[in-house]
C-alpha cells in the first residue's frame, strides 16, 4: 500500500505521540492538558459510582437506571453545547462546563453528608444526588468528542487516520490509566468505602479547579467567533441523518448493538468483583530482601483491575492501528467489536471456571487484560467513521452518527439492571454476550471497508 502524504513513513509510537504533544499549538496543548485533568477526575470516580450508590442504598435496578440516566446525558448533550460554544464563544463556553463539572464533583462529594431528607412529603435518598451530580460532572466531556476529531482530521493522511486517532487515543487513555489506579490508592486509606471513596472524589474536585483555570487564564482562543450562526434543532439532524454516507449504514448497526450490550452490563463490572467474587488480595511480597504486606480491599483491587485493563489497551492501540494499514480497518474494527460483545460471559464465568488453576483474583487480572484488548479497535473504527465523511462535512456525519448510536442505547443500562435485579446476574450478562455477539457477526457480514484501507 502506497502512503503518499508527507511524514507516513514516521513510526508512530507511544512516545512520539507526547512528543507531538508536546509540540502542538497553543491552543490546542491548553485544551488538550484540560481534557486530560478532567479525563482523569471522571476515571477516578465514574467506573466506582455504582458501589457508592449501593453503599448509600441504592438497587441494582437503580445503579441500572443510572448507567441509563448517563446514556440520555451522553446523547442529548453535544448538540446544545455545540451551540452554547458558538453562541458564547470557546472559551467562556470551556470555562463554564469545566466549572459545572468540577461543582459535580462536589456533588458527589457531599452527598452522604445530606443524608436522607423529606421535601414536601417525598423522601429523597442520598444515592439521589449522585444522579444530579452526574448531571453537572458529564458537562466538560461535550466538547472532546468532536474536538478530537477535528483536530486528528486535519492533521492527519486518509491512509494514517488509525494512527492519528492511535496518538490522541494513548494521550487521552494515560489519563484512564492513572485515574483508576490514583483512586485504588487513595480507597485503600480508609477501611470504610464512603469515607475513601470520598476522598477519590475530593481529588476529582482539585482536578476539576485545575483544569478549568488553566484552560480559562492560557487559552487564547485567537480564532473564536462569538454569537454564531443559529441552531437549527431537528430539522439539521434530520438532514444530517439523511446525508449520511451509506458506507456507515452497517457500521453504525453493528456498532449500536455492541454498545447497547455494553451498556447493559458496564455498570455493573464494579459490583461483580466487589460483591459477587468480593475479590481483594490479601498477601506478603518480598522485594530485595524485604517483606511488604499487601491488604487491598475489593473496590481498591477493582481500580487495578481497570489499571491492568488499560496497560493492555495503550500497549496494543498502535500496533493495531499500524496493523490495519496492512490488513484494513474491518478486521482490526471487527476484533474490538468481538471482545466488547464476549467480555460480558468471560466476566462473569470465567473466573470460577478457572477457580482450580489459578485464584480468583489471578483471574480477574486475565478477564481484564482481555477486556484492554476491545480498545485497540478503537482507533481503526473512529478512522471508520470519519474516512468516508473525509469529502464533505466529516463533524457534522460524525455528531450524527454518535447521537444516533447513543440514543438507541439509551435504555440499555435500564434493561440490564432489571435483568440484574429480578432475574440474576449470570441471565443479564448472558443475554448482553449474545446481543454483542450479534451485532459483531453482523458487521462482519454487511460492514465495508474505507477506501483508502482497501
Amino acid at each position: 500500500m502506497s502512503n503518499d502524504a508527507a511524514g507516513d513513513s514516521e513510526e508512530t509510537t507511544p512516545f512520539e505521540t507526547f512528543r507531538q504533544f508536546l509540540a502542538l499549538e497553543r491552543d490546542v496543548l491548553v485544551v488538550s492538558l484540560a481534557m486530560f485533568a478532567f479525563s482523569l477526575g471522571f476515571q477516578m470516580t465514574n467506573r466506582f459510582l455504582p458501589e457508592y450508590m449501593v453503599a448509600l442504598g441504592a438497587s441494582g435496578f437503580v445503579v441500572g437506571l443510572f448507567g441509563t440516566f448517563g446514556n440520555v446525558i451522553s446523547a442529548l448533550y453535544p448538540y446544545p453545547g455545540g451551540a452554547i460554544s458558538d453562541r458564547i464563544g470557546s472559551r467562556y463556553a470551556l470555562t463554564a462546563f469545566g466549572l459545572v463539572s468540577t461543582v459535580g464533583f462536589a456533588v458527589w462529594l457531599v452527598a452522604p453528608a445530606v443524608g436522607t431528607i423529606t421535601v414536601a412529603g417525598a423522601t429523597i435518598e442520598p444515592w439521589i444526588w449522585i444522579f444530579v451530580g452526574l448531571v453537572l460532572a458529564q458537562a466538560w466531556k461535550s466538547f472532546g468528542l468532536g474536538a478530537t476529531f477535528a483536530v486528528v482530521k486535519q492533521a492527519t493522511a486518509p491512509s494514517r487516520l488509525a494512527a492519528g486517532f492511535a496518538s490522541t487515543e494513548t494521550f487521552r487513555r494515560t489519563a484512564f490509566l492513572i485515574g483508576p489506579v490514583l483512586a485504588a490508592i487513595l480507597i485503600d486509606l480508609h477501611p470504610a468505602f464512603t469515607v475513601s471513596f470520598r476522598y477519590v472524589l475530593a481529588v476529582a474536585v482539585v482536578f476539576g479547579v485545575v483544569g478549568t483555570l488553566v484552560q480559562h487564564l492560557l487559552y487564547g482562543a485567537s480564532g473564536d467567533t462569538v454569537g454564531g450562526g443559529r441552531f437549527e434543532g431537528v430539522a439539521q439532524i434530520r438532514t444530517d441523518l439523511r446525508e449520511m454516507p451509506d458506507p456507515l449504514r452497517p457500521l453504525l448497526i453493528g456498532d449500536t448493538l455492541v454498545r447497547f450490550a455494553n451498556g447493559m452490563v458496564y455498570v455493573f463490572f464494579v459490583l461483580v468483583v466487589t460483591q459477587i467474587f468480593s475479590a481483594g488480595v490479601e498477601t506478603t511480597v518480598a522485594v530485595g530482601g524485604f517483606a511488604y504486606d499487601v491488604d487491598l480491599s475489593p473496590p481498591a483491587f477493582f481500580g487495578y483491575l481497570l489499571g491492568v485493563e488499560m496497560v493492555v489497551a495503550l500497549l496494543t492501540m498502535v500496533p493495531a492501528a499500524r496493523l490495519a494499514e496492512r490488513v484494513g480497518l474491518k478486521p482490526v474494527v471487527a476484533l474490538g467489536f468481538f471482545v466488547y460483545g464476549a467480555f460480558p460471559v468471560v466476566l462473569i464465568y470465567a473466573p470460577e471456571a478457572l477457580s482450580s488453576v489459578v485464584p480468583v483474583q489471578w483471574a480477574l487480572v486475565l478477564v481484564f487484560a482481555f477486556s484492554g484488548l476491545r480498545f485497540a479497535g478503537l482507533p481503526s473504527h473512529k478512522a471508520l467513521i470519519v474516512g468516508p465523511a473525509e469529502q464533505g462535512a466529516g463533524g457534522r456525519v460524525t455528531g450524527t452518527y454518535y447521537l444516533l448510536r447513543n440514543t438507541i442505547v439509551i435504555p440499555s443500562a435500564a434493561i440490564g439492571g432489571t435483568l440484574w435485579d429480578f432475574v440474576s446476574p449470570e441471565v443479564a450478562f448472558t443475554v448482553a454476550a449474545a446481543i454483542g455477539i450479534v451485532g459483531t457477526g453482523y458487521f462482519l457480514v454487511f460492514g465495508e471497508e474505507f477506501e483508502a484501507y482497501a
